[in-house]
């Protein structure tokens, strides 16, 4: 299976459940691994062929940032929906990380894999 991958695709956006969350934003880093043929593009060294990376992170930056959200879990599963449907990838793989979510942690995340 050919993949395009996304990494650490920093969003900042109101996240998070506690009251002072909801007054700022905060950085999640999104990784995405996409099911993707990549044949036709390669074969033909054609565009029109690849999935568009910036255009993927343009499109997840503003879902995300679009209304505040309280969970990561929650900002994982529209990120999948939103690969799947929109972009008609067959199989997705999203980690959300939050860093400082927990004092003695670098980072907190999810991970999911989701398929049409």
């Amino acid at each position: 299976m050919d993949k395009v991958l996304i990494r650490q695709l920093r969003i900042d956006t109101v996240i998070g459940v506690y009251e002072w969350e909801k007054k700022i934003q905060q950085s999640l880093f999104l990784d995405l691994d996409m099911a993707w043929d990549n044949k036709a593009a390669a074969a033909s060294d054609d565009y029109q062929y690849a999935l568009c990376y910036e255009t993927v992170s343009n499109r997840l930056t503003q879902l995300v940032t679009e209304k505040p959200i309280e969970l990561i879990e929650t900002v994982a599963e529209r990120v999948a929906e939103c690969v799947l449907n929109e972009f008609k990838v067959n199989w997705v793989k999203v980690v959300v990380m939050k860093p400082g979510a927990v004092p003695s942690a670098a980072a907190v995340g999810v991970e999911i894999e989701r398929s049409r």
